[in-house]
C-alpha cells in the first residue's frame, strides 16, 4: 500500500526533469495525478506512465487558466489533496547585464505561479478540511546565487509565502510547506551550466555529486504524505550539504 493511496495530487511543470519525477513518485505511492505542464506533449508523455494519471496543459502565468485546472480536477475527482508547484524558469546572466523582460518572466513563472495555483487550489482544500502544500523553492532563495538574482529573489519569495500561507491555513488543517533543491542534474541545469561549473558544483558538494531529481521527489512525497502530518511551515534543503541551515 502507498503512503498516497486515493490522494488527488496536482504537480505542475511535470513534464520534465523534476517535476516529472515527483509525478512518477506520488503515483507509484497511489496517488492519482494530475500532470500540468505548458508544453501539453511532454505533459501527456508523462501521465500516459501511470493508470489513472491525466494530462492537462497549463501556464501557471494564467491565472484564470489555472483556476479553470483547479475547477477541472474538482469536477472529474471531487476533491484535491496535494498540490506540487514545480513549474520553474530561470535565464542565467549578471544582474546588470540582465534583460527586465527576463525579470518580468521569472516573477511571473517562480512567484506568481505559485500565488494562482495556491489561489485556486486552498480554498477547495479549507473545505475539505485537509490537505498538503509542497511548494519548490531553491537553495538560490536561501543563500542566493551568482547569475541569478531575480530567480534567486523570486525563491525567496516562495520561502516566505510558504510560511506565511502555513500559518494562515493550519486552521484548516491544510498544511504547506517548501523544498529546495540544490545542483541538480536535469535538462534545465545542463542548458546554462557547462562542464566547468558542473565539476565546480559537483567538487562543492560534500558527497561529491550533484542531485539527481528522485533525491528531490522522495522528500516532496514524504512532506505530502500524512507521515508528515505535524509538519508544516518548514523549508528543507535538498542539497547534498551544499548548504546547510
Amino acid at each position: 500500500m502507498g503512503r498516497l493511496n486515493d490522494k488527488i495530487a496536482i504537480v505542475t511543470g511535470a513534464g520534465q526533469g523534476i517535476g516529472k519525477a515527483i509525478a512518477a513518485k506520488l503515483a507509484a505511492e497511489g496517488a492519482t495525478v494530475v500532470v500540468t505542464d505548458l508544453d501539453e506533449a511532454n505533459a501527456k508523455e508523462t501521465a500516459a506512465a501511470w493508470p489513472g494519471a491525466v494530462a492537462m496543459r497549463t501556464d501557471v502565468t494564467d491565472r484564470q487558466g489555472v483556476q479553470a485546472m483547479a475547477g477541472r480536477v474538482v469536477q472529474q475527482f471531487g476533491r484535491i489533496d496535494v498540490l506540487v508547484n514545480n513549474a520553474g524558469w530561470d535565464k542565467a546572466s549578471p544582474f546588470t547585464d540582465s534583460n527586465p523582460a527576463d525579470w518580468d518572466r521569472a516573477i511571473a513563472v517562480n512567484l506568481y505561479g505559485v500565488l494562482h495555483t495556491c489561489k485556486a487550489v486552498l480554498p477547495v482544500m479549507a473545505g475539505q478540511g485537509s490537505g498538503a502544500v509542497v511548494n519548490l523553492g531553491s537553495d538560490a532563495g536561501r543563500v542566493g546565487s551568482s547569475g541569478e538574482a531575480v530567480y534567486s529573489a523570486a525563491k525567496g519569495g516562495v520561502i516566505a509565502f510558504t510560511k506565511s500561507l502555513a500559518r494562515e491555513m493550519a486552521r484548516h488543517q491544510v498544511r504547506v510547506n517548501c523544498v529546495c533543491p540544490g545542483p541538480t542534474d536535469t535538462a534545465l541545469f545542463a542548458s546554462f551550466a557547462g562542464p566547468k561549473l558542473r565539476e565546480a558544483l559537483t567538487r562543492a558538494i560534500p558527497f561529491r555529486r550533484l542531485g539527481q531529481p528522485d533525491d528531490v521527489a522522495n522528500v516532496v512525497a514524504f512532506l505530502a504524505s500524512d507521515e508528515a502530518a505535524f509538519v508544516t511551515g518548514q523549508t528543507v534543503s535538498v542539497s547534498g550539504g551544499l548548504t546547510m541551515s
